[in-house]
């Protein structure tokens, strides 16, 4: 397994960053490849994601550790993918935050495509940090 740590801080406070992080419908503004993402019933959410020209379903398990601003998740299907978002103020109007991916990388290349080896951990790790720069204009901007 490979594991991804990225984080970026946002000029937003917290409450803001964490209410927009969980509106998984907008996940298509900001995640690179989601064409269309749906809250479903008891912590699960459906996303349609476009890779390497081809439309995948995927499903996942959300759950909150509100008091800690951690939302952890993981798919339920293949790929196995495994994640957390931590929040943190910085201060009153600045919020850092954490993203952490757990990945079997052949799994991912055999489900998505693209390079072997150091190649593909450096696409996962530009492909993350994308997204989080997209989070931040959509956050900032009043998403």
């Amino acid at each position: 397994m490979s594991t991804l740590e990225e984080h970026i801080d946002v000029a937003v406070p917290l409450d803001r960053a964490w209410e927009s992080l969980h509106r998984v419908e907008d996940y298509p503004r900001f995640v690179g490849g989601v064409r269309d993402a749906r809250s479903r019933a008891e912590g699960r959410a459906h996303l349609d994601v476009e890779t390497g020209g081809r439309l995948r379903e995927l499903e996942a398990e959300v759950s909150d550790r509100q008091e800690e601003h951690v939302m952890e998740w993981h798919t339920t299907g293949a790929p196995e993918l495994t994640g957390s978002f931590s929040l943190r103020p910085i201060d009153e109007g600045h919020t850092r935050i954490q993203a952490r991916i757990t990945y079997e990388p052949g799994t991912v290349r055999e489900v998505f495509g693209g390079p072997k080896g150091f190649a593909q951990a450096n696409t996962i790790e530009r492909l993350v940090r994308s997204d989080l720069e997209h989070f931040k204009e959509y956050v900032e901007h009043g998403g």
